[in-house]
């Protein structure tokens, strides 16, 4: 969401305000007043760039594992990677410009572009949050009804809900903010110079904007999640019984007993995984949407300071969900792995590998 160095207190809105009445106002002059200083700068710089390569980078990974490997083709995998994909477009359309106008204090892009800037950051930001909320959708139907899950979680339905997912932030930012829909009306406000990217918004809007883009689909994950832990935990103990059966040798399909054992965890771990990358995401989202709600009722007296460090922190969970597959999905670890290291192109490598081997050895995904 855009309002990093945007809704700033009523003192930084005075200083924009009073460099636009100046006969001598530039975005030369507004950023030469705000600018920090130089070592500052080239840190952040460097800092920032470090961020954007590894998300760019990170999720193209994750674009590419999918696409190739076969074994990642899965519905779940399916939201997955249209996520990677729209935190990939944070990392190559947003991100660059928030960084710049971070560390140079101003916005030097123009007004047109700005309000674009806003729309996608907007845009890919909650589309990111409703492919969670997709996931969690997914995981609920595949560990508490895993009998209905094919059913309900068909290619079709799979595809519409990723629709789903880009068409509602794409009307919920482009169209708004374009034609100035967003807009603050509120008494006494100083007069904001053009060349300045100030993303105020109304109190409808941040209400109404927030609910959609952050809470709702909270509430979703979280209600999926908790019904997700209670079948966990009595999954838990059906494969603590199994295990006592296949042990003692009791039944004549135990090898049918096992599978399904397998499969279970297979989905119990699924559902950790992606309930770990849910709870990191709140994480570093809720403070940014909790001061978004607050502040047009507060008379927009937020610091810049604040903004840009929960907005950044929101942009920084674009390039962790990469590294989280990685560390708790073997799969995703060993095709990583494979395309880093150009292995790939290796007669022993091809779309359909087992990934979740390492030799002759079987781990379960």
């Amino acid at each position: 969401m855009d309002n990093n160095g945007t809704l700033g207190s009523s003192e930084d809105l005075d200083m924009l305000a009073n460099a636009s009445s100046s006969p001598h106002d530039s975005v030369d002059d507004f950023c030469a007043a705000s600018s920090r200083h130089q070592a500052a700068r080239v840190t952040l710089y460097a800092f920032l760039t470090a961020g954007i390569v590894c998300t760019v980078v990170g999720n193209f990974l994750v674009v590419l594992a999918i696409a190739y490997f076969k074994q990642l083709q899965s519905p779940t995998n399916s939201f997955v990677l249209s996520l990677a994909v729209a935190d990939c477009l944070v990392g190559l359309l947003v991100m660059p410009y928030s960084m710049v106008r971070t560390v140079e204090g101003c916005w030097v892009f123009g007004a047109i572009f700005c309000r674009v800037h806003s729309s996608l950051d907007v845009m890919l930001c909650t589309a990111s949050i409703f492919h969670l909320s997709c996931i969690a959708f997914d995981r609920y139907y595949a560990v508490c009804n895993p009998l209905v899950y094919h059913q309900k979680m068909s290619q079709t339905r799979v595809a519409l809900l990723i629709v789903v997912c880009w068409a509602v932030p794409l009307l919920i930012s482009f169209g708004p903010i374009m034609l100035g829909l967003h807009k603050a009306r509120v008494d006494g406000a100083p007069v904001l110079p053009d060349d300045a990217c100030v993303f105020l918004v109304n109190r409808v809007y941040a209400v109404i904007a927030s609910l959609v883009a952050f809470y709702l689909p909270m509430g979703v994950m979280l209600v999926a999640y908790w019904k997700i832990y209670r079948a966990a935990k009595r999954q838990a103990m059906q494969i603590s019984a199994m295990e006592s059966q296949f042990s003692a040798g009791v039944g004549k399909d135990s090898c049918k007993k096992q599978r399904h054992r397998n499969a279970m965890r297979r989905e119990r771990k699924a559902a950790k995984t992606l309930g770990i990358i849910m709870g990191v995401f709140l994480l570093f989202w809720l403070p940014f949407f909790t001061v978004n709600i607050v502040d047009p009722f507060m008379g927009y007296g937020t610091a810049v300071e604040v903004w840009e460090v929960f907005l950044w922190l929101g942009y920084v969970n674009s390039s962790l969900n990469p590294f989280l597959y990685g560390l708790f999905n073997r799969s995703f670890r060993r095709a990583f792995v494979t395309i880093m290291g150009c292995r790939i192109c290796a007669q022993s490598s091809s779309p359909g590998m087992d990934l979740s081997k390492e030799g002759n050895e079987h781990t379960d995904n």
